[in-house]
């Protein structure tokens, strides 16, 4: 308890970082139910996120990460679930590795108070505007041209993204690999997204449209019906010094 009470005193501590400390505490003395996380790993979920995220959110201790593939999602798994995330690869081909029964039972699983992050492929799938989307995001994207590239670009990270990630407001390099360049859609019966951070340079390559990436929102945040979506079109999870994103991503969707 002493420990405790001295972290509440020390003003320096943002408050994220204070509300996961005490989270953690919590875990530890058994007092908190731990946040069950479903990650899917199945077709179109390919790359470094899978294990990236399952060793970084492996390491919380107020979380239960629970690998998930296509067919227990259509199956009706989420149900045991608080939040579901969907890690780089393909957005169209991890909607066809769930099925449209597996797309309508994470529509409904958001929708009924369920948690979504989405990280690139991911981000993707929760959009509008494809055939195949989930649409659980009132975004598409601003160009059927996808193959922008892969390398560091920069963005800016706006107060309400500082606040739900504890990384310090401005500017920072990230990794990006053809994540969506996104812009709202325009739907009446979804609410307006809000840009956690903001893409500052851009990648252009394959013919892309140079200035379309700039100043268009890399994180963003909104509810869909009682739950939360969280997207990020390039990959903190694999960007030294933002290992932590995806625990406070998850924090932030499951209403914690």
């Amino acid at each position: 308890m002493r420990t405790f009470a001295h972290a509440l005193s020390n003003k320096r501590l943002p408050v994220v970082l204070l509300a996961a400390w005490l989270l953690h505490a919590l875990a530890l003395a058994g007092e908190v139910a731990p946040v069950r996380v479903a990650l899917y790993d199945d077709a179109g979920s390919f790359g470094k996120g899978v294990p990236r995220i399952t060793q970084q959110l492996g390491a919380v201790k107020d979380m239960k990460l629970t690998i998930v593939t296509g067919r227990q999602i259509a199956a009706g798994a989420l149900a045991d679930f608080d939040v579901v995330i969907f890690s780089g690869g393909s957005g169209s081909k991890q909607a066809a590795g769930i099925g449209t029964e597996g797309c309508e039972a994470v529509r409904q699983f958001v929708k009924n108070g369920g948690g979504y992050v989405g990280i690139c492929g991911g981000a993707y799938l929760a959009c509008s505007g494809f055939k195949w989307s989930l649409g659980i995001l009132n975004a598409k994207t601003v160009s059927d041209l996808w193959q922008r590239g892969k390398g560091p670009v920069r963005i800016e990270i706006t107060p309400p993204g500082g606040a739900v990630t504890g990384f310090p407001v401005g500017d920072r390099d990230i990794l990006y690999h053809n994540g969506p360049i996104i812009k709202p859609a325009g739907r009446a019966d979804l609410p307006e997204y809000e840009p956690l951070a903001l893409f500052r340079t851009e990648l252009a390559e394959h013919n892309t449209p140079k200035g379309a990436m700039v100043n268009t929102p890399a994180w963003v945040r909104a509810a869909c019906g009682k739950g939360r979506v969280l997207i990020s079109s390039p990959h903190p999870e694999q960007q030294d010094g933002m290992e932590t994103f995806v625990e406070h991503a998850v924090r932030w969707v499951a209403g914690k």
